[in-house]
């Protein structure tokens, strides 16, 4: 039987159940909770900088938003928020659509 020690989504116990599977889960407290996602966070950055199609890419970053969000509950804080800085910080210093590169700074 493999082992993951991971962060699953929800409905994966219900997925491996249907397939006929057995499994063990465990439901984690707040602070191993908040541990765990900045774990997964990890994870799906790094398969996010590995993917190389459009659609693995909206895959990927669709994966990271639910991560981002998920952190936002247990911290209270809620996607509109994260949404009104983002826009307020892209108002005062700007976004990344320029693509400008800073080389160095007397």
């Amino acid at each position: 039987m493999p082992t993951y020690n991971k962060l699953v989504r929800d409905r994966i116990p219900e997925i491996i159940e249907r397939s006929g599977r057995g499994f063990r889960t465990e439901i984690l407290d707040t602070r191993s909770y908040d541990q765990q996602l900045r774990e997964k966070l990890k994870e799906e950055m790094n398969e996010l900088l590995g993917a190389t199609s459009r659609k693995e890419i909206v895959e990927e970053m669709a994966d990271l938003l639910e991560v981002v969000y998920a952190l936002g509950s247990i911290h209270d804080v809620q996607p509109d928020e994260i949404e009104q800085v983002r826009m307020r910080k892209q108002t005062e210093r700007g976004g990344f659509s320029d693509r400008i590169f800073l080389i160095d700074v007397e």
